[in-house]
């Protein structure tokens, strides 16, 4: 279930914190539960996605060490544990707020149609991807009956794509020759193509951040959430510095528990929009 990458749910708690309800006890207790949802969701996701690429994946030089692909647990035992925890973690959304559960329906199906279609799909694998987080972001919202400005959500769409297009530059990387026997779709992407999209989508994110700053009408009138715009060009600035010039093969979400800047600068850049959201 691939716990290492559940920190990307952690975007559930943009409503909640940019909507200035972080100390308000039952909302962050409702977004809490819902994280957890997600977290059990995307676990099952992983699980099917596993299953759907079993044999592809034996021949990875490290997925093939996961529980399923080296053979330590049971397909069968897999599909009964997933299909379980999909319906106990639904039945619990649709109990705690309808919308929410909606909206992780609609997550749980997008990520199913990515496992099983769209991944071999130029350009709409990276664009499932994001939507991907853009539903984790309006799961949240809902939960702490908050309005999101727009620019969050493209924020989110922009950044997600980066993510998404340097996953895809480091599996190119990481398996070379092997590259399109593990993912068929790498066939049809290459390292000049990626870079360009990268490139391009960096710039809009960092743009599309700065307006955000000074634009959104919930933030403070003085501007000073302007103070975190360099956290976010340091975060992309790494990434595309580990992936190049370290030649690094890690996920984004891999890399933000291994490289020690990227998570303190992410750790910071938290913490000084909450100081400036509530303090400010």
């Amino acid at each position: 279930m691939r716990p290492k990458q559940w920190t990307k749910n952690a975007i559930i708690f943009s409503a909640l914190v940019f909507d200035q309800k972080l100390l308000n006890s039952t909302y962050l207790a409702r977004t809490i539960l819902g994280f957890v949802l997600f977290c059990l969701v995307s676990g099952v996701v992983y699980t099917i996605n596993d299953l759907v690429d079993l044999e592809k994946d034996r021949q990875h030089p490290t997925k093939r060490n996961r529980a399923l692909p080296s053979g330590a647990l049971s397909p069968r035992i897999a599909i009964a544990a997933a299909a379980i925890i999909a319906v106990a973690a639904l039945v619990t959304a649709g109990w705690l707020n309808l919308p929410f559960a909606a909206t992780l329906l609609a997550y749980l199906i997008l990520q199913l149609a990515y496992s099983l279609l769209l991944k071999n799909i130029v350009l709409l694998d990276v664009l499932a991807i994001a939507a991907g987080f853009v539903l984790r972001v309006a799961g949240g919202s809902p939960l702490a009956e908050a309005a999101i400005s727009p620019w969050l959500y493209i924020c989110t769409i922009l950044l997600a794509l980066f993510l998404g297009l340097s996953k895809r530059r480091a599996e190119l990387v990481a398996l070379e020759d092997e590259a399109e026997n593990h993912r068929p779709i790498l066939k049809v992407y290459n390292i000049y193509l990626l870079d360009q999209l990268i490139a391009m989508v960096t710039s809009s994110t960092i743009l599309a951040y700065a307006l955000y700053t000074f634009s959104a009408p919930n933030l403070p009138p003085n501007y000073s959430m302007m103070i975190t715009i360099p956290f976010v060009i340091y975060g992309l600035f790494r990434y595309m510095y580990l992936i190049h010039a370290e030649k690094c093969t890690l996920a984004p979400d891999e890399v933000l528990l291994a490289d020690r800047p990227s998570f303190a600068n992410v750790a910071l850049w938290g913490l000084t929009a909450v100081a400036i959201m509530y303090l400010g």
